[in-house]
Formats: C-alpha cells, sequence, structure tokens
C-alpha cells in the first residue's frame, strides 16, 4: 500500500469498522509521524502501521510508532525476530506478513500475535513460491496455532467468507481501498486500475524482490531484460529509485512501478471507503446465509 494509505485512508476503514494501516513504507520518518496524528484526530478507533523492515531508517520509525502509542502494528519484508519482543514490550499488538510455511513458524517463534498468510495474488512485493492464497491459507492453519489473517485476491464478501471458510479468522485487503477515494494514489493510477482486466498484472522483477505490476513500457522493460537473462544488478539499475512513487503516486502510467493485485480485474469503479466496506459486510452476509443450509 506505499503511496495509497495515509491517514485519509487507515482512518476511513477504522471509522468504517474495518482496522485501518497506515503505509510506512513510502514515508520518511517525519512524514510517518504526521500521519499518525492526522489519523489519531479523524478517527477515534484502532488503527496501524504496516512497517516494511528491510527499509532505510527502520529504527526511528518503530521509535516513532512506540512514542506515539500506535496500538498495532503489521510488519513484513524482514525477520519478524528483530523488533517483535521489542513491540509487545510497548504494549503494541505485532501481525507479521509471510508467504511460506517456515515464515510463518519463524513468526510464531518470534512472539507475534497473528500471522498475515498473503497469496501470490497479492499486489505489491510477494513470495517467491508463487503459492495462491487458496493454498497458503489452510497451509499455515495446519501448521501454527496463531490467529490467521488471509491476503491475496480478497476484494468482496464472497472472498471474505471463502477465506475465512479456508481457516482465516480475518482478512487483509489492498487493492480495493488503494484505488477508494481516500486512498493517495493519483488519480490517473486509479482509473487505469480501473479500466484493467483479467490477466493485466504480473509476477515480476524475481531476481530482485518480486512483485506485482500492471503490465505497461516499464514492465516491457524489464520483462525483456529478464527473458534475455539480465543479471539482479542490470536488473536493479533499469529500476533504479522511485519507480513506484512515480507510477502510484505521480501518475506516469508508461515509465512507473504500477504495483496492485490481481483483484484489479475485479474493480469497476472508484468510490469512497464507507461504500465499499457496506458492501463487503453486506455481500459477506447474504453469501454466508445462501451457504447455511448447503449440504451434500
Amino acid at each position: 500500500m506505499v503511496w495509497c494509505s495515509g491517514w485519509r485512508l487507515a482512518s476511513a476503514v477504522s471509522n468504517a469498522g474495518g482496522l485501518g494501516l497506515i503505509g510506512s513504507g513510502s514515508m520518511h520518518p517525519d512524514v510517518l509521524c504526521d500521519h499518525i496524528r492526522k489519523c489519531r484526530q479523524a478517527t477515534d478507533q484502532p488503527f496501524g502501521v504496516n512497517i516494511p523492515l528491510m527499509y532505510p531508517q527502520i529504527d526511528e520509525i518503530v521509535r516513532i510508532v512506540a512514542d506515539e502509542k500506535v496500538p498495532v502494528v503489521f510488519t513484513s519484508a524482514g525477520s519478524p525476530a528483530k523488533y517483535t519482543a521489542w513491540f509487545k514490550q510497548q504494549g503494541i499488538v505485532v501481525a507479521h506478513v509471510v508467504s511460506n510455511v517456515r515464515f510463518a513458524l519463524k513468526s510464531e517463534e518470534a512472539g507475534v500475535d497473528a500471522i498475515v498468510a498473503e497469496g501470490f495474488e497479492a499486489g505489491g512485493h510477494n513470495g517467491k513460491e508463487e503459492t495462491t492464497t487458496m493454498t497458503l491459507v489452510p497451509l499455515i492453519k495446519k501448521n501454527s496455532v496463531l490467529p490467521l489473517i488471509a491476503a491475496g485476491g480478497i476484494a468482496s464478501g464472497r472472498s471474505m467468507l471463502a477465506a475465512m471458510a479456508l481457516g482465516a479468522e480475518g482478512v487483509q485487503i489492498g487493492s480495493r481501498f488503494a484505488i477508494s477515494e481516500e486512498s493517495s494514489a493519483h488519480t490517473a493510477f486509479k482509473e487505469h486500475v480501473v479500466a484493467s482486466g483479467d490477466g493485466s498484472t504480473m509476477l515480476s522483477i524475481k531476481k530482485i524482490a518480486p512483485v506485482r505490476l500492471i503490465k505497461n513500457r516499464f514492465w516491457e522493460q524489464l520483462n525483456q531484460l529478464e527473458e534475455s537473462g539480465a543479471s539482479p544488478d542490470q536488473l536493479a539499475g533499469i529500476l533504479g529509485k522511485g519507480r513506484a512513487k512515480l507510477g502510484i503516486f505521480e501518475g506516469d502510467l508508461d515509465e512507473g512501478e504500477l504495483e496492485i493485485g490481481q483483484a484489479a480485474a475485479l474493480i469497476d469503479r472508484i468510490e469512497p471507503v464507507s461504500a465499499i466496506m457496506d458492501e463487503i459486510i453486506r455481500e459477506f452476509n447474504l453469501s454466508a446465509a445462501k451457504l447455511s443450509n448447503l449440504t451434500l
């Protein structure tokens, strides 16, 4: 949710009954501090911060989260062992995002409170194993006793119900909210996602760090390099810095990195968070009622 989930989106989700998360991955420490304080002013409900653990200035970021008394953190992209115990000493609830059973067990050993099982369908950085959400959730449920949150490809009440049928206690939804009115993403990016369809995204840059992108001119350049056997250093040189900001936040649809999940194909309009939440809850309840009498 880099460049999408600032205080406006996080507070809107929390006000609508979810747990809004500020995406710190695209924020300098002072910017994150400002977003946390504005989020607290905009909602009296709990909210959290997503922290990619391999990002620069991480020590300063975790200190700000503790100093500002953020109640929940979702950590990702790094070892949960590094900060989990410290977070919990500060009274912070910790969930860690994983893409395989091995890291789920490492998260459990580190003492996290919950695991987010993020499948291959998800947007942004992804697991090299390419395990789908439908397979990953029951796999982790079978191997871990921790509360489980499903992520990746979930954009509706029906998919939320399906995730819970597989063993999840909750879901994390990214792409649907990234295209909401309250998202800080550029309007051109949002409209491009709405216009996208089946097969518009692809897991790319596997030699560096797999990331799901919408196919565009930049993606084609990366894909041609990968297929020609380019080294990780060569790919990193093309990737450069600021590509996600260029595409998502500044709206450059040709040269930017357009991160979004496979659920992009299901999104057909830009709407407020309150409407999205109402639709998800209504669809979940209707689908659950329809299935309640289903027998074989």
